[in-house]
């Protein structure tokens, strides 16, 4: 079984159905989106590992439903369409795909993109596990271990330390905190972000009020670091 979810935006039900019944043989987890807006709500909720994407779809088109997608989601998308002029793969590249197929297709040659995409989009080592007396951290199974006492982290929670551990070392700022865990529409609405921040800390930091994982980048955002990591400053305020 292929641990994969994919997206599939298309405004054609019977592609749609197609496509999910194809990807369902392989292994994939497949959701449906019927048109752009319902695409980057779904993105946000369910958190696709690669999205097949319509180029021709009525209200937002495929390049501007990829370009709002882009705000929040980092995985492969693969744009799907008629339409095979130059200019249109340029502007569909340009817009933040990742490949371009072009209808109709060999759904082998399908398959076989996005099995490379998903393989480019995982690198080995990208998500290590943490495993340090302490703390264990085994982000596949959604597994946090404290102090030998493995405890429970709402969706946010896990999304925003998921977000954090990818970029383990570095600040992340607040806007692309927000953008990546609640959505593109997200960006100036900090208190949330303290908040989960806060209830992290309650439950990973042994002293939330000095903390040793989360840190504090002030005015930018926060990072999440390992104590051994080497490090000129530590910004250990409450943020």
């Amino acid at each position: 079984m292929i641990d994969a979810t994919i997206l599939v935006v298309d405004d054609e039900p019977q592609i749609r159905r197609v496509l999910r019944a194809t990807l369902a043989r392989e292994g994939y987890e497949v959701i449906e989106a019927r048109n752009g807006l319902e695409a980057v709500e779904l993105t946000v909720k369910e958190r696709p590992n690669l999205i097949l994407l319509d180029f021709n779809m009525p209200e937002m088109n495929g390049v501007e439903t990829c370009r709002r997608l882009r705000l929040s989601f980092e995985g492969p998308i693969i744009m799907v369409t008629v339409r095979s002029a130059e200019q249109d793969k340029v502007v569909a590249l340009d817009s933040g795909a990742d490949d371009y197929v072009v209808k109709p297709f060999a759904i082998d040659e399908l398959k076989a993109r996005i099995r490379a995409a998903l393989r480019r989009s995982r690198p080995e080592g990208a998500f290590p596990n943490i495993d340090l007396p302490e703390l264990s951290i085994d982000l596949e199974r959604r597994n946090v271990v404290v102090r030998g006492e493995r405890i429970h982290l709402t969706p946010k929670e896990f999304d925003v330390l998921r977000v954090l551990l990818s970029q383990r070392g570095k600040p992340i700022s607040h806007m692309k905190l927000l953008r990546t865990v609640w959505g593109p529409d997200y960006g100036e609405q900090t208190e949330n972000l303290r908040a989960v921040i806060r209830q992290l800390r309650t439950k990973i930091e042994a002293n939330p009020a000095q903390p040793r994982y989360i840190l504090t980048e002030p005015w930018l955002g926060y990072r999440f670091e390992l104590p051994n990591m080497p490090s000129d400053k530590r910004s250990r305020g409450k943020g």
